[in-house]
């Protein structure tokens, strides 16, 4: 009886063990999660804070070249207002405080609609044919260009001869195989015939007309620019 009694009072195994399993397992996956979300939203992050960057560094691009267009405006606008200020002092000079306007500045002389300059350097001075171009575009204008005989004419009669030099660039050359003007407009052939060298360029001398000579010589020259519309 006592025996039976023993194995009747043996206690039995408590469930704790077994229901403990469960539960840090849950925990333990819960803390997975969590991990897994904190790299994922950390990545998220960081991706988006690239984009950021980037996008900061795109603005800050796009702001310097609108402050470098802004100063460039800014300084043609200073340009263009000088130059105005120069047009109006050169073809309006002021005489007993009126202001009296002409076609054309000082040191040029006006035929149609258009005003005219020769330059006769000294040879030491006398430039190339882009160089005279230059020198032109320097006094807002360009190496003359002729529309027809009447205008041919009177170009002619400002090539004028000193010191034994007589011819002066105008602004046609030859390109391609054909005579143009620096505009890329054709010479008409009723101005001229004369076979097109490349490399060649034109001078007008009052006694022989037109010539083709190479672009490298240097010669006097003669600008061209619009008249003033009075």
């Amino acid at each position: 009886l006592f025996r039976m009694n023993r194995k009747t009072q043996q206690p039995t195994k408590s469930p704790s063990f077994t229901q403990s399993v469960p539960t840090v397992a849950g925990c333990w996956l819960i803390l997975l999660v969590i991990v897994a979300l904190r790299i994922y939203f950390t990545s998220v992050i960081s991706a988006n804070n690239t984009k950021l960057t980037a996008k900061n560094q795109e603005l800050e691009t796009e702001k310097n070249n609108l402050t470098e267009q802004i100063k460039d405006l800014e300084m043609k606008n200073a340009v263009s207002v000088t130059q105005a200020q120069w047009s109006i002092d050169a073809y309006c000079p002021p005489k007993n405080n009126v202001r009296q306007c002409k076609a054309c500045e000082t040191g040029w002389g006006v035929f149609q609609s258009s005003c005219y300059a020769y330059h006769d350097a000294e040879p030491s001075d006398q430039r190339t044919w882009e160089e005279a171009r230059e020198y032109c575009k320097g006094k807002i204008s360009d190496l003359v260009t002729v529309a027809d005989e009447k205008e041919k004419n009177h170009v002619s009669g400002l090539s004028v001869p000193s010191e034994g030099l007589t011819e002066y660039w105008i602004g046609l050359r030859a390109e391609g195989g054909k005579w143009k003007w620096f505009d890329g407009t054709n010479l008409a052939d009723s101005l001229w015939k004369q076979t097109p060298v490349d490399g060649h360029c034109a001078v007008s001398d009052q006694k022989e007309g037109w010539k083709s000579v190479s672009c490298g010589e240097r010669k006097r020259w003669i600008c061209e620019k619009a008249a003033l519309s009075l």
